[in-house]
């Protein structure tokens, strides 16, 4: 272990700085610092020593240029088991830094303003902050670094019992830590500029860096015999499962987070109250109403059986008679905006229910959610990353409606269609979705075949299909899905379109008297 002697101290996140500074004097260690930070902790009593006196250089360039200097990275880098090194340092007036605390310039918080100008983000870009981290790191073997206020108090702890000592173990670590902190930090300036400088024919940029912060480790994976956790994009804005505050039930295990994800994406696709039950990232039922228990109930009625054990999302605070409602059966996790008190009090009772509150405002409206889905949409493969851009909620796909049967849809099937169709996005392809009104009736989902898919729509559906319609994710391919929707009473259907086939599947509509629309647009859901 090296003997820490001096420190050298510059930060833009001020947390518990002082109490670091004071402790460090106490036990001997003389204090180098910068700018506001010297400032700070002078002005709290503390000796500090001004980096520019010891360099003999002034701060430059309204404050760009501080620390860049040799006697600063010098007595960084230089290992001080190295005879050479010593004596070189020696020559040049350059004594041994052995520990360096610093968090860099706000950027990641400056570019989360609304008003944000390019030229104020790059003012944010910090350069020396990052110089002396890769430096301090580099050097660990002799060097201490410290980006983050919650290792001060052990890292003082280790110099006060060690005689300002610092373990091997103690400095790997660390070091660990400030590269991740860097990496970050370059991952959200790489980002941000690729963001502000894209255009539709360069979207997706050569290299694409990403940072994910652990929120925990799970009991284990999709299954027992796999280990798992969670992870946190660093960056993201916007309602998230990452930012839930759960306030009751066991912890969260991985296929908890994939549906409770489903669950909120489908339920925030509708902007009046809805409701969505999720069962192994499918809905098994999915409703929109004025009242929210009302939602809820028709979704759940969809297929009973099914909504046993699911997870539901719900797109509005949690009111008492709603909280009442779905405890009737077992319920693994609720996800929604928010919960009213006499609701929460009552599903605090249900110790086995996850309770999950995404802390929005009570009263969101669709044009507060514009900006959720910003970037890009990321599937793991093997080796590698797919990456696109995020599938939309869908309104824009009613702009081009083409009727392509003989009989036009009532404005009921045309209602019914247009909720039918936004569920299907939110299906495993192949997807088939039976409406009436706006609840679904029966969903088929992830079938190798499209005709399969309408088989089995027909077959969970509990209620008579007369009168009701249904949605394809994507084309028919044969007409035999549109004659086994004619069987079943369907009435009305909506599709994208495009198979080589429509005309003979637009013919069977006309033969059983079926209205069709075409989208254009598919809405494949493979993961």
């Amino acid at each position: 272990m090296s003997l820490i002697r001096k420190a050298l101290i510059s930060v833009s996140d001020k947390t518990e700085i002082v109490s670091l500074a004071e402790a460090l004097h106490t036990i001997g260690i003389e204090i180098y610092s910068t700018g506001g930070t010297a400032e700070a902790l002078r002005s709290a009593g503390v000796p500090v020593t001004d980096i520019a006196s010891y360099t003999g250089s002034p701060e430059i360039l309204n404050g760009r240029v501080k620390t860049l200097h040799p006697r600063v990275h010098g007595g960084i880098l230089g290992k001080v088991s190295d005879p050479n090194h010593r004596d070189e340092m020696k020559q040049h007036g350059i004594d041994p830094i052995g520990l360096i605390v610093v968090n860099l310039y706000p950027f990641e918080t400056t570019i989360a303003k609304p008003k944000c100008s390019i030229d104020e983000a790059i003012e944010n870009i910090d350069i020396g902050g990052v110089a002396l981290l890769r430096s301090a790191g580099k050097n660990h073997d002799f060097v201490t670094t410290l980006v983050d206020p919650d290792d001060y108090h052990s890292v003082i702890e280790e110099l006060r019992n060690n005689e300002k000592q610092v373990s091997a173990e103690t400095r790997r670590r660390l070091a660990i830590k400030a590269f991740q902190h860097t990496a970050h930090y370059d991952s959200v300036i790489a980002n941000y500029l690729t963001h502000v400088t894209s255009t539709e024919e360069n979207k997706f940029p050569a290299f694409f860096p990403i940072h994910f912060e652990k929120l925990s480790t799970l009991r284990y994976g999709e299954n027992m015999h796999q280990q798992g956790a969670l992870y946190r994009e660093l960056g993201a804005t916007g309602p998230s499962i990452t930012a839930t505050t759960q306030y009751q039930g066991k912890a969260m295990s991985f296929n908890n987070v994939l549906d409770a994800n489903a669950a909120m994406e489908l339920a925030f696709d509708f902007a009046a109250p809805a409701a969505a039950i999720i069962k192994h990232v499918n809905p098994c039922g999915v409703a929109v109403n004025e009242r929210l228990v009302d939602a809820f109930t028709n979704a759940r009625d969809t297929d009973p059986l099914s909504s046993f054990g699911g997870v539901i999302g719900l797109n509005r605070y949690v009111d008492l008679e709603t909280a009442k409602e779905l405890t009737r059966n077992f319920v693994e996790v609720l996800v929604a905006p928010g919960f009213h008190d006499d609701a929460l009090a009552y599903l605090k009772q249900k110790r086995d229910l996850r309770v999950l509150s995404l802390g929005i405002e009570k009263n969101w409206t669709m044009e507060s959610m514009q900006g959720w889905t910003r970037g890009v949409d990321m599937k793991r493969v093997k080796g590698g990353l797919l990456i696109q851009d995020f599938d939309p909620a869908g309104d824009g796909d009613f702009e081009h409606l083409k009727v392509v049967s003989q009989r036009a849809p009532t404005d009921d099937e045309l209602s019914a269609l247009r909720f039918a169709w936004k569920v299907t996005k939110h299906v495993r392809s192949n997807a088939i979705v039976c409406a009436k009104g706006t609840k679904t009736i029966g969903i088929g989902a992830g079938q190798m075949s499209r005709v399969d898919s309408v088989q089995l729509a027909i077959k969970k559906s509990l209620r008579a299909l007369k009168g009701s319609v249904m949605a394809s994710d994507a084309f028919f391919p044969f007409r035999d899905g549109i004659d086994e929707a004619a069987k079943a009473g369907i009435t009305a259907v909506i599709q994208p379109g495009g198979s080589i086939r429509d005309d003979e599947v637009i013919q069977s509509a006309n033969e059983h008297r079926i209205a069709m629309i075409f989208t254009g647009i598919r809405h494949f859901r493979h993961a």
